[in-house]
């Protein structure tokens, strides 16, 4: 099992980035594991939209199926799936001054089989890059 947190402040308006961060093919901009991400159909995202995502992460690539699993104006979270793992991007937002956003991002992921016996060295790795993610995230709504 994996799982971070990081806790940091974008200086932009809530809904904006909100708004950004609900399109999880921007995941592209702001996680830099992955490679691709394309919603599934053309509906207006919402609860139940799903992307195809592909990551790499340390040579290893795989392929994901993430939906919209909470979608609320202070809260995301996104599940993404395939026959080895559940990865969860889970998103809350908060504002203390009206146009700065304090962003929480907690990944926890829970591989299945197999894939568990590299827990420990996972979540090692997993550390690390939720430090790019802080960086990226901010870097990428400060953009929008």
């Amino acid at each position: 099992m994996v799982d971070v947190t990081r806790t940091f402040t974008v200086a932009r308006p809530l809904d904006e980035v909100v708004a950004y961060l609900r399109d999880f093919a921007n995941a592209v901009d702001w996680d830099p594991g992955t490679q691709s991400c394309e919603q599934i159909g053309t509906d207006p995202i919402g609860l139940g939209t799903k992307w195809h995502n592909v990551t790499q992460l340390y040579g290893i690539t795989t392929d994901l199926t993430y939906e919209l699993t909470t979608d609320d104006a202070d809260h995301l979270t996104f599940t993404g799936t395939n026959k080895t793992a559940t990865s969860v991007d889970d998103m809350t937002f908060g504002t203390s001054d009206g146009t700065s956003t304090i962003v929480t991002y907690h990944a926890h992921v829970e591989f299945n089989g197999l894939a568990r016996l590299a827990d420990p060295i996972v979540q090692v790795a997993f550390g690390r890059l939720a430090d790019t993610v802080e960086r990226q995230m901010t870097s990428a709504l400060l953009q929008i």
